[in-house]
């Protein structure tokens, strides 16, 4: 029987630290997002002065922030309620197993998902619905409840465990299709990394050297990354141990090198959590054998997993035109077509479910053979039994809902796909169980990354003075930051903004509002040290659309700027406080309005909340992550130590 109850402890105090990353991280931006006096206030989203019943209220909206008048307290107070929840639920499932319970993973994903549904255009992220679907799934992973015999393995531990490892191929191989079928002449022409470094959200500080890489290695690394997403996945599921461990590191490689070059807050770790599925407990605790037949099959085993790798490299060598040059280069390029990738990607869908029916299904069967022959004792038996066949069910429909976003990839298998799944599906939908998933469809930023830039004045004429953001490249001299596992969610809609108009983003017109208020909760979100009217705000705002290069190699070195960079046009006209289209709009919008009739009648915990606030708000974000994850680390090794010294 394959062992996992260690390894799925691992996977789940990982999830915990996720949970940890997310809620902190969120809790830290709520006035200046979703505030009273925030850009996009969450009071707009619920009406509390309605008498409509609370039943059919969340209906219409399900989220628990329709509770705050119960605990005598407004919107804005409730979301921070629900945010430190769940800080705290999170933190003590990473630093004790025994709240890694399903109990406390339900929790966990109802409180995220509240917020996720009050928390408009800044969390239609991606990585957002995968915290969903991952959590959701963590409640049937999880154990009922803690048991001092936790490191006992029980037959059904492996079903429910299977389904991350189905949700980490959906999330790779979707995000190594889309790259192709979108028809992005940048990454048909390999070019992508050339272009990504320097046009993707927030830049590390490495992305800047990964960028002046020479040419043919970024495209060799192209290369690779198409082979990491579309072609590893599949080997998740092969019957050879070693193989699936080797594409494990294959994995975790990937997500390293985003990491180090890329702030993309908690996404890549938990990727890498995800990723544990593809372990078992044996790989943790390696058994040293010295029966022949054991190392015969080892050595075997060895040479197979040598084969797969080498027949993959072999056939990245043939598609990929890889050729060595006399100058110690590698050139590189597809050699297929966009219709014969089509050809076979159409194929390659139907194909991938068969194998993960064929997988689960051996895995269902070795979970049942084990509780009827590993399981001591007549009733011992029929309790193993009946709970492997609930976990049956309830695994077998999740991957039957999955299969609806999944076959969504290709437009041939819409009409393959049950009419009467899809209804289901559509039913469910909102709740995030499953999603489709697939980033970088089209590279973006060919010409150069774009960036919108605010400005204040109080005069019309000028002079004009820039707003600074915390970690999106403003200030050319300004140096790129390490974020992550921190999104500050203003600064990557920032980043969407300037791929489009402000007509397509409403909500710039209240930022733009909340700058000429000098509204402290949002310039918090900034740069405020900085800020030329830290002080006073300013009676005009506007925004120009820049374009933004990384600074030549040698310029560098010789210590000047990290980016040079041009104006392209107007973004959005000059406005003033008082300017009529400006406040019709925003009243039209319900950001403007009257102060909510309903007070905080609960003292004691608003001054709870408050005194929480003012000492978290002192702390830069990215700084206080990573101080809680190394205080959970710290009480994690002291428990440790305790109890290994009682033993002794």
């Amino acid at each position: 029987m394959t062992q996992v109850r260690y390894t799925r402890n691992l996977f789940l105090r990982g999830i915990c630290i996720i949970y940890l990353f997310a809620n902190l991280s969120f809790y830290i931006q709520i006035p200046g997002l979703y505030g009273d006096n925030g850009i996009l206030p969450v009071r707009t989203q619920l009406d509390l002065k309605g008498r409509t019943p609370l039943l059919h209220k969340l209906k219409q909206k399900p989220t628990l922030v329709w509770f705050a008048p119960y605990l005598g307290l407004n919107l804005e107070y409730m979301l921070d309620i629900l945010a430190l929840s769940g800080v705290v639920l999170s933190f003590i499932g990473f630093v004790s197993q025994k709240f890694c319970i399903t109990l406390v993973f339900a929790l966990l994903w109802l409180l995220y998902y509240s917020l996720y549904q009050i928390g408009q255009t800044f969390m239609w992220f991606q990585w957002d619905v995968l915290l969903l679907e991952a959590g959701f799934l963590c409640i049937l992973v999880a154990p009922f409840w803690y048991s001092h015999h936790g490191k006992v393995n029980t037959p059904s531990d492996t079903i429910p465990f299977w389904t991350i490892r189905w949700l980490l191929f959906r999330l790779m191989f979707s995000s190594g299709v889309v790259k192709l079928t979108s028809g992005c002449p940048i990454w048909w022409k390999l070019d992508a990394l050339s272009v990504h470094f320097e046009s993707q959200c927030i830049p590390t500080p490495l992305a800047w050297y990964a960028h002046h890489l020479p040419t043919w290695f970024l495209r060799l690394t192209t290369v690779f990354v198409n082979i990491f997403e579309l072609v590893i996945p599949f080997l998740f599921f092969f019957p050879n141990r070693k193989v699936r461990i080797t594409a494990f590191y294959t994995q975790i490689f990937l997500q390293i090198n985003i990491i180090a070059t890329g702030n993309y807050n908690f996404f890549n770790f938990l990727t890498i959590c995800l990723c544990i599925s593809l372990l078992d407990d044996q790989f943790f605790y390696k058994r040293k054998s010295k029966n022949d037949s054991h190392k015969l099959v080892k050595y075997l085993s060895t040479i197979l997993c040598i084969l797969v790798y080498a027949g993959i490299l072999y056939e990245t060598y043939v598609y990929y035109s890889i050729e060595f040059t006399k100058n110690w280069t590698v050139q590189s390029n597809i050699a297929f077509t966009q219709e014969q990738f089509n050809h076979v990607f159409s194929r390659a869908i139907p194909v991938s479910i068969y194998i993960g029916i064929a997988s689960l299904s051996l895995t269902i069967a070795d979970a049942v053979m084990n509780s009827l022959i590993t399981v001591k004792g007549v009733r011992n038996k029929i309790t193993t039994t009946l709970i492997t066949g609930l976990y049956t069910v309830a695994v077998c429909s999740m991957f039957a809902l999955s299969i609806v976003p999944y076959t969504a990839l290709h437009e041939s298998h819409n009409t393959t796909v049950l009419s009467r799944l899809k209804q289901i599906q559509g039913k469910v939908e909102h709740l995030r169980l499953v999603n489709s998933y697939g980033l970088f469809r089209r590279m973006s930023g060919a010409d150069g990354r774009r960036e919108v830039i605010i400005e204040g004045s109080n005069t019309i004429e000028g002079p004009w003075k820039e707003y600074e953001f915390l970690y999106k490249p403003g200030n050319v001299n300004n140096s790129l930051p390490f974020v992550a596992p921190h999104q500050p969610r203003l600064d990557w809609q920032m980043w969407f903004a300037a791929l489009g108009t402000y007509h397509q983003n409403p909500w710039l017109m209240s930022l733009a509002y909340r700058l000429l208020n000098g509204q402290p909760e949002v310039l918090a979100l900034m740069n405020n040290v900085e800020s030329p009217f830290r002080d006073k705000p300013p009676k005009y705002i506007k925004a120009s659309l820049y374009r933004y290069h990384y600074t030549p190699w040698s310029q560098q070195w010789n210590k000047q700027a990290w980016w040079t960079r041009e104006k392209i046009e107007e973004y959005f006209p000059t406005f003033s406080r008082d300017h009529p289209p400006l406040i019709e709009y925003l009243t039209r919008m319900k950001i403007i309005q009257d102060k909510p009739v309903f007070k905080v009648t609960n003292e004691p915990l608003k001054l709870l909340l408050d005194s929480i606030r003012s000492i978290v708000c002192k702390i830069e974000a990215s700084l206080l992550l990573w101080g809680v994850y190394t205080a959970g680390c710290a009480i994690i090794m002291t428990s440790y130590n305790t109890s290994t010294s009682k033993k002794k």
